[in-house]
């Protein structure tokens, strides 16, 4: 009885599938597994990671319904085994009903489709990739064992070839549905085509920079940014990260040009908004790249600030606001907040500003710190070395309280020539705030008028951008001299 009741239920919503409004209809049958748990899970902006919405448990036929009556996104969802032993992508779009029969073991080459659905056209396109995928290994195998050079030629060119056998697939298909979301995804992956013959400079000679320019210019041509059908696929993440590593220029002004630029197009489109500011956030907040905090502080004080990240509560917009006060003061180019401190004796007061160097490092470590037990014997090398001769002070802080064996380290070190110890053991400068120090070593360069021209810097940079300075200085002189 219950088998048939279930049957009727399964019929009834195939049969009012012309009525179908939001949510979706799913019946699945797995052929050769029964009683087990499935998730449905939807991919959100990368592929690393799927989140829940529904769930259901296989019959004792392998047979289960998924359904829902509530709008859904749409995108590239994937049934899971509770156990982990299996899962297959599916194509879900807001209103689907369809039905699908499958062989756990062997999902690529068994999966069937019935009723209104892209996943017919989806699941021909993986058995396409299967095969592709086993002709193209083919050829990676043949071309490491070439023998000769023109072997290599050869069997390049057949790559080459394979290739746009896939790149015409995906525009073919396009081409005849071009309404399809298939066709969309098929869109969102497509490199641009960099034309092959470079344009000539005004000098005459080719144009090197032009596949580059080219190339960056057209990165998004295809890349839906208005539709959030994309951000429940695994794509967005990658094509936004090979963005903002590879073809945006790492400094600030360039990185939130493109920042705006990108969020100016998802503006209005819930998803694609939400997960570009917050990858975009997440970017400038951890990169490693010296003066991206400047880009951090602009999305907070340009977005969150001004309330356009809605999706968050006040605790989570209070977290970015402090975050980004205490990284404002200290960003590069900004004045050094002086700070006056007591040198090993405890008695004298030196304040960073009385420090005349042309270039001041300044330290905030700890001897019980083992990186920092690393970093100081290297920058005492590097500045007999090579830093002496451009008047470089090292304004060294014990950070932790650790006052005898901070004094223990230096004696053992022998940090005397260039380097100016003070720490503050009643916590009276507030120094941590100030100069964001929430770890050590905490390294910032500063010029002879005290403003900070690096952060986040240690022995193996530090040199370098020095010489970069003095060089920016050599021609700004020259200049001023024209």
């Amino acid at each position: 009885m219950h088998k048939y009741l279930l049957s009727l239920l399964f019929a009834l919503a195939i049969g009012f599938h012309s009525n179908a409004k939001d949510g979706y209809t799913i019946k699945v049958k797995f052929t050769d597994a029964k009683d087990s748990l499935v998730y449905l899970c939807h991919y959100y902006g990368k592929n690393t990671t799927v989140f829940k919405d529904d769930s259901a448990r296989l019959s004792s036929s392998g047979e289960a319904l998924f359904k829902s009556n509530n709008k859904i996104i749409g995108g590239i969802y994937m049934l899971l085994f509770a156990d982990k032993s299996a899962s297959m992508e599916i194509m879900l779009l807001n209103g689907d009903n369809f039905t699908l029969e499958v062989e756990k073991a062997n999902i690529y080459k068994t999966a069937k489709f019935t009723g209104n659905t892209e996943n017919i056209d989806f699941y021909k396109y993986q058995l396409f990739l299967v095969d592709y995928g086993k002709s193209y290994q083919k050829l990676e195998a043949d071309l490491s064992n070439a023998k000769t050079k023109t072997d290599s030629t050869l069997i390049r060119d057949r790559m080459k070839a394979k290739g746009l056998e896939l790149t015409n697939y995906r525009r073919s298909y396009g081409v005849k549905n071009p309404n399809a979301f298939l066709a969309k995804i098929f869109n969102a992956v497509e490199e641009p085509e960099i034309p092959t013959e470079l344009p000539l400079l005004e000098n005459g000679k080719k144009d090197s920079s032009y596949p580059r320019i080219y190339y960056k210019k057209h990165y998004w041509d295809k890349f839906d940014l208005k539709d959030d059908r994309l951000i429940y696929t695994p794509l967005y993440e990658r094509k936004l990260d090979d963005y903002m590593t590879k073809l945006v220029i790492p400094v600030p002004d360039s990185v939130i040009r493109e920042c705006d630029s990108i969020l100016k197009v998802t503006d209005g489109h819930e998803e694609m908004f939400k997960y570009t500011l917050w990858y975009l956030t997440r970017w400038t907040e951890t990169s490693k790249i010296m003066g991206m905090d400047e880009a951090f502080v602009y999305l907070v004080e340009n977005y969150y600030m001004r309330d356009k990240a809605t999706w968050i509560d006040s605790a989570q917009k209070a977290k970015y606001i402090k975050r980004a006060g205490d990284i404002a003061p200290n960003m590069i180019g900004k004045p050094a907040m002086d700070i006056r401190m007591l040198d090993t004796s405890g008695k004298k007061v030196i304040p960073l500003s009385s420090v005349k160097a042309d270039y001041t490092i300044l330290i905030f470590w700890s001897p019980t710190c083992g990186h920092c037990q690393k970093e100081m014997p290297k920058f005492d090398s590097l500045y007999h070395e090579v830093l002496k001769k451009y008047n470089v002070k090292i304004y060294a802080v014990e950070a932790d309280n650790e006052v005898e064996k901070w004094k223990t380290y230096i004696n053992e070190h022998n940090l005397v020539d260039g380097w100016v110890h003070v720490s503050d053991p009643q916590r009276t400068t507030n120094f941590r705030s100030f100069y964001d120090v929430y770890s050590t070593p905490t390294l910032y360069l500063l010029d002879e008028n005290k403003i900070i021209r690096g952060k986040r810097i240690d022995h193996s940079n530090v040199l370098g951008l020095i010489e970069w300075l003095e060089k920016k200085k050599k021609t700004t002189a020259s200049g001023d001299k024209k």
